[in-house]
């Protein structure tokens, strides 16, 4: 039996999601457009993807649009979607040549049918992929994500299909933009903000967050690195005590509600 005074060491998250923070400020600290930082952080996807691969991150989900960005000026949206389509033009044949599965979290139908189109296809070429998993959230936001869900099963009570006081998390889980994903074990932030940002709120009840300093340009492999050692240490309980944890030999799974 474990020796329940001895400290836990997580495993390595199996599924880690990114708030890519702070472009903008990255460009103005240096006397640059906007643009330029946008430009500079989506280099820097392509290190952070090879460094997640590294640490064996299976999962990455990237927060790369949100329901909220439509927000900005119209040309800098007009420059993020450009930019989005060519990440996905570019980098489609390596995420096929690694193996890595594209995923979407989010509504894409108001994204331009150009991105559309390139996107469907590179989810399609890497469908099959099933050990490396690389998750863009756009068009997402976690209160709309759990607006439309309601939604969907109101409907289904209306219909008879299900009975409202017989539903269970799980119900409600299959109805997210994120159905069928495991939740993400680590969540960060760049930038040195402290918030999510309507980013997977019900899918993060668990998760174990880093908050980084570092603009999202510059947040490079050693930092995602510095992040796991920091996860690591933790000591997830999923509301039992330290001492329940610590006299098993394994972390325990999250019950079904």
């Amino acid at each position: 039996m474990a020796n329940p005074s001895a400290p836990i060491k997580n495993p390595d998250p199996f599924h880690v999601a990114i708030v890519m923070d702070g472009n903008g400020r990255w460009a103005q600290r240096r006397n640059l457009p906007r643009a330029d930082g946008h430009r500079t952080g989506v280099k820097n996807v392509k290190r952070i993807m090879q460094a997640a691969r590294d640490l064996d991150i299976r999962m990455l989900t990237l927060y790369a649009f949100s329901a909220e960005n439509w927000n900005r000026p119209p040309d800098e949206v007009k420059l993020l979607m450009g930019m989005l389509r060519g990440f996905l033009e570019q980098e489609g044949r390596e995420l096929i040549r690694q193996e890595v599965r594209l995923q979407i979290a989010g509504d894409p139908s108001p994204l331009p049918s150009a991105v559309r189109q390139v996107l469907d296809k590179v989810m399609e070429d890497t469908r099959h992929f099933e050990t490396y998993t690389l998750i863009l959230a756009l068009n997402y936001g976690s209160r709309q994500e759990i607006l439309r869900a309601v939604q969907h099963l109101s409907r289904e009570a209306q219909a008879g299909r299900v009975e409202p006081d017989q539903l269970t998390w799980g119900d409600l889980e299959q109805s997210l933009f994120t159905a069928g994903t495991p939740d993400p074990d680590l969540v960060i932030r760049t930038s040195g903000e402290y918030r999510l940002s309507n980013f997977l709120l019900l899918q993060s009840a668990y998760s174990e967050f880093v908050f980084s300093p570092v603009c999202w340009p510059d947040f490079d492999g050693a930092q995602l690195k510095t992040a796991v050692e920091e996860y690591r240490q933790r000591e997830r309980r999923f509301g039992q005590t330290g001492e329940q944890i610590r006299s098993k030999s394994i972390l325990p799974s999250l019950f079904k509600l």
